[in-house]
């Protein structure tokens, strides 16, 4: 029997059958931030791998697609705002359930610090067009601090309407970015044979590149955290997370293709170009477009840090619910029916950390860099512990397992040399120090879990029967 008072909030407390697929899917591409990566994130994977940058959006591509097969396993049969939290759980067990949900809540609400810096950084752009005072500090602080507010203010509000901005500014954004891409094609030859001329890819360089080629997917899997609020879940929920992966894989590869061809004999280089996409406009004879790019990235970055402010709510409010954080992060808004205090915890932490490493003399976009590969470690990890929940899961039903394990040893190959790539060879400072501290911050929930086992023994079989619960409901 689940003690009294664990479970705060009940399971209707969120706004059943209420988002769409569309919705749901809204949720993972904004939390990808598919605009921002031809602008910050190409260039990097160029510098790595040449002529082979599309080689590795391709691989990532394929790598989380396996990924996304092993979460599916779950996500056909169950559905919860604790997203891989509960999966992990139902697979391995509480205790490494609770390792993932930390580890999301981790990540989440680094990338949405990430996010805002990025949205600073390209505020600063826009207002460089058209003035040339100097009160880039002000600003900086500014829009974090204006980002931070209008995402929590949206997720408070409505889940609903969160994820229609979300869809559409992220649709508008990449509308413009596609149609400078179709033009550049328009005048000049689609086929670009160097990238297909292996010996000119730079293969050394291929699995730094896979690094941040999958670095620029993370959060695609945040539609699972609205389980409990779409419509149909066993179905939309899987199919907007293949969907997600598909199509944002495919833009990158286009993308990335389309770059690099453009900048065959350019100066500066791609990798050297610290607004690739204004480059393309001019090309295509029509600068005007390049403005507008950048209020696209600028937007998209806000969607990105509203996405990480609705999921990392959500794992905030699942793990409260089973007694991991403090009860009143389990709380529903009456009216809204929005875990509204853990969207207000999560968007305070949001906001702050960029804040503080602005007021500690970092640079905006170190503060991008830094942050967003402290997230990236917050999300492998769970990716590694949900493939290997997977066919344990099938054979805790009974099920056939044989082709899950397959899909899961894949996986973990492709995300093992992820994670070798983002810590050997050994980066420069402050780099280095990010694996430490993200075993630091997770360290920090597994502390708060070993006190509670030892306070409250029945804790792990409370939480073994809620999450069984969950399955029957659905199943009902």
């Amino acid at each position: 029997m689940i003690k009294e008072g664990l479970l705060p909030a009940p399971h209707s407390g969120l706004r059943p059958n209420y988002l769409g697929f569309w919705n749901i899917a809204a949720q993972s591409i904004a939390n990808i931030a598919p605009s921002a990566t031809p602008a910050l994130i190409l260039p990097l994977v160029f510098g790595f791998t040449g002529n082979g940058a599309w080689v590795a959006y391709a691989f990532a591509t394929v790598a989380l697609l396996l990924v996304a097969a092993n979460i599916n396993v779950f996500a056909h049969r169950s559905a919860s705002p604790g997203a891989l939290y509960t999966f992990v759980a139902q697979g391995l067990g509480p205790t490494w359930g609770v390792i993932s949900g930390w580890s999301l809540v981790i990540a989440y609400t680094i990338i949405g610090s990430s996010v805002l810096a990025g949205l600073a950084n390209y505020v600063g752009v826009l207002a460089h067009r058209f003035m040339s005072a100097n009160f880039d500090f002000g600003l900086t602080v500014a829009a974090m601090v204006a980002g931070g507010v209008v995402a929590w203010f949206l997720a408070y509000r409505d889940v609903k309407l969160s994820t229609q901005f979300m869809l559409g500014t992220e649709f508008a954004s990449i509308s413009i970015i596609m149609l400078l891409i179709v033009l550049f094609f328009a005048h000049h030859k689609l086929a670009d044979p160097a990238q297909f001329a292996f010996s000119r890819m730079n293969t050394n360089g291929l699995v730094q590149g896979l690094v941040l080629a999958i670095f620029s997917f993370v959060g695609f899997e945040s539609a699972t955290t609205l389980g409990r609020e779409a419509k149909n879940p066993k179905q939309s929920i899987p199919a907007s997370v293949l969907f997600t992966v598909i199509a944002t894989g495919a833009y990158f590869m286009i993308g990335s293709y389309a770059l690099v061809a453009a900048f065959q004999g350019h100066t500066p280089s791609l990798d050297q170009s610290n607004a690739p996409l204004d480059v393309l406009s001019q090309l295509v004879g029509i600068p005007f477009l390049g403005p507008l790019v950048d209020v696209g990235i600028t937007i998209g970055f806000f969607a990105c840090a509203l996405a990480c402010v609705t999921a990392g709510a959500r794992i905030l409010y699942a793990i409260s619910r089973h007694g991991l954080f403090h009860s009143a992060a389990s709380a529903i808004h009456k009216t809204h029916a929005t875990p509204h205090v853990a969207v207000t915890i999560t968007a305070i932490v949001v906001m702050l950390v960029p804040l503080v490493m602005l007021f500690a003399n970092f640079k905006v976009l170190d503060i991008y860099g830094i942050t967003g590969t402290l997230s990236t470690f917050g999300l492998l990890l769970p990716y590694v512990l949900v493939s290997i929940a997977a066919p344990v899961y099938l054979r805790k039903r009974g099920e056939s397992y044989g082709v899950s394990i397959v899909v899961a040893v894949l996986s973990l190959i492709a995300l093992f040399f992820t994670v070798k790539g983002s810590i050997y060879p050994v980066p420069a400072p402050p780099y280095n120090l990010l694996p430490y501290i993200f075993v630091g911050l997770l360290a920090i929930g597994l502390l708060r879990f070993t006190y509670l086992r030892k306070k409250q023994p029945d804790i792990v079989s409370n939480i073994q029967a809620d999450l069984l619960k969950e399955v029957e409901e659905l199943s009902a």
